[in-house]
């Protein structure tokens, strides 16, 4: 008798318990929406989504200048690449990865400027 009473006061505690949670998120949710808390992170994520690395950052990263034939710039990212994958560093080798294709978005349009 003394376990079935125990077992519904859990039960019922525990529905409570649940429903005050949900309560509670649903007027946090309400507050955010008012405050425009939700927008604003919302656009905080664009912001950073849309920062783009420069033609100067990626030649800071492989080492190169603006007058560093194509075939030195592959050289060096193989050589940054190869030895980032060696020592485990994904961040550094994903950084290098993007500095060769931002160079490469670059070369690409020097290309279509020159005239043949």
């Amino acid at each position: 008798m003394a376990a079935k009473i125990l077992a519904n006061l859990l039960v019922m505690g525990g529905g409570i318990l649940a429903r005050a949670v949900v309560q509670a998120y649903r007027q946090a949710l309400t507050n955010a929406a008012k405050n425009g808390v939700a927008q604003e992170t919302i656009q905080n994520t664009i912001r950073r989504a849309s920062k783009a690395m420069t033609e100067q950052e990626a030649r800071q990263i492989l080492g190169v200048s603006a007058e560093t034939p194509w075939e030195e710039i592959i050289k060096k990212y193989d050589s940054l690449f190869e030895s980032n994958a060696k020592s485990g560093s994904f961040y550094l080798q994903s950084k290098v990865q993007r500095a060769k294709e931002c160079l490469e978005e670059v070369q690409h349009g020097k290309s279509q400027n020159t005239p043949s």
